[in-house]
């Protein structure tokens, strides 16, 4: 079978003039030859493709996979996910991980949240905010809360100050981030308890959880960008508690069934003033990188190689499209 890879290389961006912070979430080089790597491993042919413009130039020229092993993360929008998997459905080319309307709403954090919530699965109480304005209805919240971009990836948005404790504050930060990030503002009660991800393969009935970990921030900072990008100086993981486990594994499924994901992903978690686990939000289009990101991370972790999480991504999208 041949394996088309779509990327972002943050290099390529880089060389074109876009900033540190508009390809923050982009892959390195050495993402994309693991992959590449791992794939012909499991038996797979593989021809690299890139990113979207690329993908677009390729298509035109007549280009076609009998799989697309899709991990781009898009530029600009919300819809910045939906934007791969929806030309590959346009020409019908099979890919794996979850099509245009599951990353679209999944990114935009306030929509995954009322779609969870309403499959019964747990969220902090919290609203959204187009316009300063709108922070009149976060008066129905108990400070201390937290405030993000509705529509960012890998910790971005997120600071020290995104735990707001007054009004003031609130409204300083909420018209920082409107201005600096040009979209709407969740703002949530703060959840002061242990945080969580988990990870989920395959899909609907037969998705499964390949194990989880506690993410323990040096000092209780915010798991930001600069966190995640300094790990090794901040953060301490731990396979999650037996005492923990079940909790946690109800609403990673319960929340990656609710937003019908496939193939593989990561449900983030964060347990509430009363002990009780909160979804945060839903990564299906979760890093890859086998040595740093979350998902191979929580994986190994747990006893799952980075060879055999790859080969549940490929079997349950060759699965879903009748290949396998």
């Amino acid at each position: 079978m041949r394996i088309g890879l779509t990327y972002d290389l943050r290099s390529w961006y880089l060389e074109r003039g876009y900033t540190m912070d508009e390809t923050a979430e982009f892959d390195k080089e050495e993402t994309v030859a693991a992959l590449e790597d791992v794939l012909m491993r499991l038996g797979y042919e593989t021809e690299r493709i890139g990113n979207l413009f690329e993908l677009v130039e390729k298509l035109a020229a007549g280009k076609r996979w009998d799989m697309v092993f899709n991990i781009a993360e898009g530029l600009y929008g919300d819809g910045r996910e939906s934007a791969v998997p929806a030309v590959l459905d346009q020409y019908r080319i099979p890919y794996v991980f979850s099509g245009p309307v599951v990353m679209g709403v999944s990114l935009n954090k306030y929509l995954a949240r009322l779609v969870v919530e309403a499959a019964g699965v747990p969220v902090c109480p919290g609203i959204i905010a187009t316009t300063v304005k709108d922070i009149e209805q976060a008066s129905v919240l108990a400070f201390p809360l937290f405030v993000k971009p509705v529509a960012e990836g890998t910790g971005k948005g997120i600071t020290t100050r995104s735990v707001v404790r007054d009004h003031d504050s609130l409204v300083t930060l909420v018209t920082e981030l409107l201005d600096t990030y040009h979209q709407p503002v969740l703002i949530e009660e703060y959840l002061p308890g242990r945080e969580f991800t988990v990870g989920v393969t395959g899909s609907g009935a037969e998705a499964i959880v390949t194990g989880g970990m506690e993410v323990i921030c040096r000092d209780n900072l915010p798991y930001s960008v600069e966190v995640k990008e300094n790990y090794e100086n901040y953060v301490r993981y731990a396979v999650y508690d037996e005492d923990i486990r079940e909790e946690c594994n109800a609403v990673a499924l319960g929340a990656w069934r609710a937003l019908s994901a496939v193939d593989a992903g990561r449900v983030d978690m964060k347990a509430d003033r009363n002990g009780r686990m909160c979804f945060i939000e839903a990564n299906p289009l979760a890093g890859l990188n086998p040595i740093h990101s979350d998902l191979p991370m929580l994986s190994r972790l747990n006893g799952m190689s980075f060879d055999t999480l790859m080969a549940r991504i490929m079997e349950s999208a060759k699965k879903r499209y009748g290949l396998a």
